[in-house]
């Protein structure tokens, strides 16, 4: 399986930016995993709200294929604990899909579009996160689900 984890503007932060290597790094002795940075598109000029979650849309969109399975990162989405998602992540990869992709928004969400194409949500908390630490926070319990699949230490140390 290949995990695609889409994101709407670079990470500017260089102590996250190096957690996120690292994680990225580590992840891939599990799986193929690529995190694809889209273009922040907020400095064009004046788009309203609404428009700029289209214009995000049609970025994300244009990135997947048909066969992609598509779970958005949404403050709405189903919660799971450090196991659960593992477990998650263990029927994903038995039900053979192929490439699953997890998409971070903009700052205003996604477009109903994205939403319809969507097949799940996934929330990492109820609280607020910036988009970039979401980031991080996403690829390390990704790897730390690996971790738990593979009954390794990291999960309790």
């Amino acid at each position: 399986m290949n995990i695609k984890l889409l994101a709407i503007g670079k990470t500017d932060n260089k102590a996250l930016q190096t957690l996120i290597d690292d994680y990225t790094k580590r992840l891939g002795f599990y799986v193929k995993f690529d995190l694809e940075i889209i273009p922040d598109i907020k400095n064009v000029k004046n788009l309203s709200e609404a428009q700029q979650k289209e214009k995000e849309g049609e970025l994300i969109l244009s990135k997947l294929s048909p066969t992609d399975q598509l779970i958005l990162l949404d403050e709405n989405g189903k919660t799971f604990s450090s196991v659960g998602f593992s477990e998650e992540m263990q029927k994903k990869m038995n039900s053979g899909v192929k490439t699953l992709v997890y998409v971070i928004g903009g700052p205003y969400g996604f477009s109903p579009e994205v939403y319809a194409k969507a097949q799940g949500k996934v929330s990492l908390s109820s609280m607020t996160f910036s988009h970039q630490m979401v980031r991080l926070f996403f690829i390390e319990q990704m790897y730390r689900a690996f971790t738990i699949l593979r009954n390794e230490p990291y999960h309790h140390q």
